[in-house]
């Protein structure tokens, strides 16, 4: 058992003073009021998202990419819409936002390509997973749920960097676990911090308690299954996709079924990654 060497930080220290932090991304919520308004229609969401060029470009790009694997293309934003629904476009929406909201960290403290990368592996295997566990309720929201998963991460390295630090060499140099070395350094983990971070931009309550329960296997309330598949997700993301599974079972899922997952995630993820994360 590792001796705590800092104990003093709360979570709610790391949001203090930073508006851009705090700040929810506006444009996903102009689209939800509007979305939840019955009085506006397709064009009135459209317009809103065409409002940001370069937000409207990347878009389309993404709705006619192998993410979702439309027969032919879309030229509109409008068209877009009618194809994949509102709740796709706002999920998407607020993904590219995030992501641009968190495109570079100052310093070269954590490759932010590299971040993303991963993310975006976490957030396709979940999405994908949730398709083969027949899990219709949910397969909107688990994309966004695996992406923003680790986004307490971000937080540690924004607000305090050193700590951060001093955490990665502990996991590198003693091959501890990650959660038991932020809560041994901080008193705390970066799920904890990003689900918190979740809730001061208000994001849907199966973002938050994703994030929140993820580092807890024995969760029961009402998010569980949701929960159970990101965490799937982000053990699977880890493994090198390149080696055969073993011939075992994971999670109820037979190693040839959880091959052909990933397979099928790794070619969508080179399809698609530049365009969710720009360098600009």
């Amino acid at each position: 058992m590792l001796a705590a060497i800092s104990s003093n930080l709360k979570i709610s220290d790391l949001f203090r003073g930073d508006l851009q932090l705090t700040s929810p991304p506006n444009i996903y919520f102009e689209l939800k009021q509007t979305i939840e308004n019955p009085d506006k229609s397709i064009t009135d969401i459209g317009f809103i998202i065409e409002q940001d060029l370069a937000l409207s470009i990347r878009t389309l790009k993404i709705v006619n990419s192998a993410f979702f694997g439309l027969p032919g293309q879309i030229a509109s934003i409008k068209y877009a819409i009618t194809i994949i629904g509102v709740q796709k476009l706002q999920n998407l929406v607020l993904a590219t936002v995030v992501i641009d909201k968190f495109s570079s960290m100052p310093g070269g403290l954590l490759s932010m390509q590299d971040f993303w990368a991963r993310s975006l592996r976490c957030a396709l295997i979940s999405k994908e997973l949730c398709i083969y566990h027949n899990n219709k309720n949910d397969l909107d929201s688990m994309f966004i749920c695996g992406l923003l998963h680790d986004i307490g991460q971000l937080v540690f390295y924004r607000r305090i960097p050193e700590l951060a630090r001093q955490i990665g060499l502990l996991i590198e140099l003693n091959d501890v676990d990650e959660i038991e070395a932020e809560n041994n350094i901080l008193g705390f983990n970066h799920y904890q911090t990003g689900a918190e971070l979740a809730r001061l931009w208000r994001l849907p309550e199966i973002i938050i308690e994703t994030i929140a329960q993820h580092d807890n296997p024995d969760y029961t309330g009402v998010f569980a299954d949701a929960a159970s598949i990101i965490r799937t997700a982000n053990y699977l993301c880890k493994i090198d996709a390149k080696h055969p599974f073993p011939n075992i079972v994971y999670n109820n899922i037979p190693a040839n079924d959880l091959s052909n997952i990933i397979d099928k995630v790794r070619n969508q993820f080179e399809a698609i990654f530049k365009l969710f994360y720009s360098t600009h």
